[in-house]
Order: C-alpha cells, then structure tokens, then sequence
C-alpha cells in the first residue's frame, strides 16, 4: 500500500516576493518624502525595520531599488501612452495622440510625484536600463505608427524606415525624457503641437 503524499508544510514569514515589494514600496514612500539622493539604504532599513545586510540580500544596491520605482513609473507612462492612441482611426491622430500623452504623463509625474521624477531624471542621465527600455518602446510605438502610415497611404515611403523613426524620436525627445522634460515645461504645450506638425508635414505623401 503506497504511502499517501503529504503537502510541505506552510511557510512562516513573507515571501521572498513579498519582502522585495515591501522594501520597494517601503523606499518609494521614504524617496517621495527625501528625494533619492538623500537617502541611504541605511535610512530605508531604519524605516523598513529590516537590517542593511537584510536589504542587500534582495537588491544589490541603493540603485537596484532606484530602479524597480524608475521602472514601475516609466512603464505607467507607457500604458498611458498606448492606451490614448489605441482607438485613434489614423496614424496622424495617433502621432498627435502620442506626443499629448507623453507630455501629460511625463508633467504628472514631475509636478505630483516631484521628489519620484529626481529618479527619472538620475536614470536618464546613466542611463539605467529602465530608461533604455521605456525609449525602447518609445521607438516601437513610433515604428509602428509610421507604418501604419505607410500603409494607409498618409506618409512617404522614399525615406528608410530607421532613419524616419531615429529622426522623430530626436526631436520628440526633449518633451519625454526626464532629464530634458525638467528644462522644457515651460514652453512644451505649444512646442510640442508645432513639431507634431513639422513631424507630420515632413511625413506626408
């Protein structure tokens, strides 16, 4: 007669998962109070309750957590992004959709979560991979609207396509990285409504 199996006892304690998200959740209140560069990761244990070493055993650095909270807001402002130009009819409403959305999305984070936007900014100016990731989208999303495009007969064909989405991202990239958003806010309503005309014109057939 075979033994019947029994379960493994229940776990005590959190999960490794649930530690992680407790420091990241933990540091994105103490960084939205302090700002990132003040703070340590001795001043994230003090208020975690956990031991520096403890910490370190879950992320490698003051960065590393940095990162998750940079990766978590900039992947917000992707969704936002997507979402606006998602049930646009044409790929020129789309681009103008875009360029609205990353601007809005880019202005909230800097005017509600000021202290939050410090981290984007110090991320753009490595840049960490959370910024190489969200301009990455950024590049897929205009990649995509351009053939769309394309194929509906809005924009030329003549000019290679990496060099038509290297040229957009360039000049867009002012108005939705965080390091260069902090120094155009006071103009970026109408500049960017006037390179998206620009953009669009130089894209018509």
């Amino acid at each position: 007669m075979n033994t019947p199996l029994t379960s493994a006892p229940p776990s005590r304690g959190p999960s490794e998962h649930e530690v992680r998200a407790q420091i990241v959740d933990a540091a994105t209140e103490y960084f939205t109070r302090y700002g990132y560069e003040k703070t340590t990761v001795s001043d994230l244990a003090k208020q975690i309750g956990f031991s520096k070493a403890y910490i370190y055993k879950f992320f490698d650095s003051k960065q590393a957590i940095g990162e998750v909270i940079c990766a978590n807001r900039l992947a917000a402002i992707i969704t936002a992004v997507t979402d606006s130009v998602e049930d646009a009819h044409s790929a020129t409403e789309k681009f103008r959709r875009m360029c609205k959305a990353l601007l809005a999305s880019g202005r909230e984070l800097f005017f509600q979560d000021r202290k939050l936007y410090d981290i984007a900014a110090v991320a753009a100016a490595s840049p960490w991979p959370s910024v190489q990731r969200y301009e990455e989208q950024i590049r897929q999303l205009l990649t995509k609207i351009v053939v769309l495009g394309r194929e509906t007969d809005e924009f030329e064909r003549k000019t290679p396509l990496d060099e038509v989405v290297s040229a957009i991202f360039l000049v867009m990239k002012p108005y939705f990285n965080p390091l260069l958003l902090q120094y155009n806010l006071d103009s970026a309503d109408e500049a960017t409504v006037q390179l998206a005309n620009l953009v669009l014109r130089s894209l018509a057939r």
